[in-house]
């Protein structure tokens, strides 16, 4: 039912995703009602489908980041810290800093700093002074770097990629904090692709399941997305 879920309201989308029991857990629930989409995905917002932000990115269709946040619902508690790679919008970052609040921590990378800049407008135009103070404590920041490399020197109680790889690099295992989760997708472009959760649990082991088949945008080079335009969609 997922490609059903559009309406023509932010509440409608995420009642309708309940409804699909795509999502089920309250807290996570009411986080997208606070967010409206309108905010970061310039055209057709409640549509549950990819929209471009320029540069041949996109934001994922709200389905999809329905699963991720259920995915990641049980390190998503005050406090904890949270790595979305690929952030684009910055809808997830929204999303994720008002479950982690208070004293948690939110990181977005985005290779394109065009992407990153406006994901941090928006960002202050949804929550305004809210924003603002959480951007001034470093308690949600908007990195523009290489996000294959994950945040080096951090560790996370989650972790989401917004964009497929081939492979996961270890560089990014070994930011999962114990216990945390990751929600990553797999695959080459042109090749199946499949969402991932890796878990490590309270002792440090590291598990992998496959989910579900899916269809991503890559995390590619800078150059790459250039390469597909240099408009932003506002």
């Amino acid at each position: 039912m997922a490609w059903r879920c559009s309406a023509p309201t932010n509440a409608g989308l995420v009642d309708n995703l309940a409804t699909a029991n795509i999502l089920s857990t309250p807290r996570i629930i009411a986080a997208m009602k606070a967010t409206d989409r309108s905010h970061y995905s310039p055209r057709r917002p409640y549509d549950d489908c990819p929209q471009s932000l320029g540069f041949g990115a996109t934001i994922s269709a709200p389905h999809m980041h329905a699963h991720a946040l259920e995915s990641l619902a049980p390190m998503l508690r005050p406090g904890a810290s949270v790595l979305d790679i690929g952030s684009g919008s910055g809808y997830l970052v929204s999303v994720f800093s008002k479950l982690v609040r208070p004293g948690g921590k939110v990181i977005g990378v985005e290779h394109l700093k065009e992407l990153n800049d406006a994901a941090e407008r928006r960002f202050i135009a949804e929550e305004g002074s809210v924003a603002k103070e959480l951007l001034q404590k470093n308690e949600v920041i908007f990195k523009t770097a290489d996000g294959r490399r994950g945040c080096p020197g951090e560790k996370f109680d989650a972790i989401h990629v917004g964009a497929s790889m081939p492979v996961v690099p270890e560089v990014l295992l070994e930011q999962i904090k114990s216990p945390g989760k990751m929600f990553v997708p797999v695959g080459d472009v042109n090749e199946d692709q499949y969402i991932y959760e890796y878990t490590r649990d309270a002792e440090g082991h590291l598990t992998r399941e496959r989910l579900f088949g899916v269809a991503y945008v890559p995390l590619g080079d800078v150059d790459y997305y250039y390469a597909r335009g240099r408009r932003l969609v506002e």
